[in-house]
């Protein structure tokens, strides 16, 4: 077993980090830890085609847009998005947000 510290990761990659086939050796699964910092916007959340994510605000609150919705994301709160469905988020707190995204392969579909 491997321990990976991916919150220091995600620090030396632009706040986000993807914990997958390079580490992993799998297309199977993947997860990514990301941070935005106050006042970061426009950090793109999209699963890509035959995949689907879990996103959850671990800490902080965020702004998640796309054309003409918006929604205001708390700590604990997570939502379900496939395919190229495509989320803005934006920080506008005054400290760090904190996501995690669980994801995987649509049905049907595998690399």
């Amino acid at each position: 077993m491997k321990i990976y510290n991916i919150s220091d990761l995600a620090l030396k990659k632009d706040g986000e980090y993807v914990l997958g086939s390079v580490d992993l050796h799998t297309h199977a699964c993947y997860f990514i830890y990301g941070i935005l910092k106050p006042d970061e916007k426009g950090r793109v959340i999209k699963p890509g085609k035959g995949h689907e994510e879990i996103i959850c605000l671990v800490h902080g609150e965020v702004i998640l847009r796309r054309e003409l919705e918006t929604f205001n994301l708390e700590q604990g709160h997570a939502f379900h998005i496939k395919g190229e469905e495509t989320y803005i988020m934006d920080n506008n707190g005054k400290g760090d947000a904190v996501y995690v995204i669980s994801g995987g392969h649509s049905e049907g579909h595998s690399h």
